[in-house]
């Protein structure tokens, strides 16, 4: 596992909060790669090679592997095993159930001797409570991502709802963090929602967020900043597409390159003006 001391820290070594999206997709990559015998895992490793020393993060997105099958699955196990070991490993599964079920996703994603994968975080909805998050927590050394206030346009849906103490979100945040330390709990929270950020931080002020939606989705790094940051920096900032996708060519890892350089210098500024480092 990577420690919330060893997250903090490489992120001042850094001087970037960068966490980096693998929403791998077989049909957007390069056409050159299908010549390999798993394109997408070579795409993956090039990409990881290009960006590993600018940012603290990757995250697969499982549905991109989980949809192509048993290839994709392997492909995905093997993306896991590629990934450094110094950066936080994070599965975007978004899984949300409860009991014997909830134990062998948590099986699948964190124990690497029975599925092949071990990553230190993994994201979940929490809408069936604590039963559906503790079966994770049960691995001493995981990380929890729950999801709190997102930037789809259906987050009106729900998260808004008014419980008579504040809307639906925050009573998830609230309750969500009695059943772990800021040490194991973090919070997914939509770029597009900086202003909100104030509002969160009441309820969660020492969690790290991981923030979706700077990028290709046109949220601010510097709003999210302004509102969000904290002395131990306290935010894990995604991009996906604005990265892996940068080029489509044959230099697609150099453009992932200068594109994770341009958000690591960015995140430097940010770091310095809210006294990190």
């Amino acid at each position: 596992m990577i420690s919330r001391q060893q997250l903090i820290e490489q992120i001042k070594q850094k001087k970037s909060f960068l966490c980096v999206g693998l929403d791998s997709d077989i049909k957007k990559i390069p056409a050159f790669l299908l010549e390999y015998s798993d394109p997408v895992l070579e795409f993956n490793k090039r990409i990881i090679d290009a960006t590993r020393d600018l940012c603290v993060s990757y995250k697969p997105n499982a549905a991109f592997y989980e949809s192509r099958g048993i290839k994709g699955l392997q492909c995905l196990i093997d993306t896991c095993k590629y990934l450094p070991a110094d950066c936080l490993n994070i599965i975007d599964a978004k899984r949300g159930d409860i009991g014997n079920t909830s134990d062998m996703y948590a099986q699948t994603f964190f124990n690497e001797s029975a599925a092949g994968m071990s990553f230190d975080a993994i994201t979940l909805s929490p809408y069936m409570g604590n039963d559906s998050v503790t079966p994770y927590l049960a691995y001493a050394d995981k990380w929890i991502i729950v999801l709190a206030l997102t930037s789809s346009a259906g987050s009106k849906d729900f998260q808004y709802l008014e419980t008579g103490d504040g809307f639906l979100y925050e009573a998830v945040i609230k309750k969500a963090n009695t059943w772990a330390g800021a040490d194991r709990m973090m919070f997914v929270v939509g770029a597009t929602k900086s202003t909100e950020f104030t509002t969160i931080r009441k309820h969660a002020p020492d969690n790290f967020l991981l923030v979706p939606g700077v990028g290709a989705q046109g949220g601010s790094l510097a709003d999210v900043c302004q509102y969000g940051i904290t002395e131990d920096c306290g935010l894990l900032v995604n991009a996906s597409r604005s990265i892996i996708y940068a080029s489509n060519g044959e230099d697609f890892a150099e453009a992932a390159r200068a594109e994770a350089l341009s958000m690591q210098q960015q995140m430097e500024v940010e770091l310095e003006k809210a006294g990190v480092i």
